[in-house]
């Protein structure tokens, strides 16, 4: 019985003079999963990341607030540390989440509307919840 190739089965293996021998990495490359909907994890994962609603505040919370900056401001000079929670809306879509920041409150820019604190964080008024001196 005759095997088909056995006029080359013996030969030596043939190396290209023109192309230069692939790396295991690249001829792994060529067997790589395709992703025919790029970034479509990604999406589904956003879709499904969940926010939190801005709390809408009455008018006795914001006058409460409002005198609370008001005490901080005629404090500042002897550095007080409070903690404020506030609303970070998000880029992405409706909603956002709420942070708890402490610190020594370094400057209140009232014509930005903002409480700065030592380390920098920039906390918007109109988006504060809660302040504990």
């Amino acid at each position: 019985m005759s095997n088909k190739y056995e006029d080359i089965i013996n030969l030596p293996h043939h190396v290209s003079n023109k192309h230069p021998k692939m790396t295991l990495e690249a001829r792994a490359a060529q067997f790589a999963p395709f992703a025919a909907l790029t970034g479509y994890d990604d999406e589904i994962k956003e879709t499904a990341r969940l926010t939190n609603e801005r709390i809408e505040l009455d008018d006795e919370v914001k006058n409460f607030l409002n005198n609370k900056i008001r005490i901080i401001l005629e404090q500042i000079s002897t550095r007080p540390v409070v903690t404020f929670t506030y609303f970070i809306p998000d880029l992405k879509k409706e909603g956002g989440k709420y942070v708890t920041a402490k610190g020594i409150v370094k400057k209140i820019n009232e014509y930005k509307k903002m409480i700065i604190l030592e380390d920098k964080t920039e906390i918007p008024i109109r988006e504060i919840i809660n302040i504990q001196i």
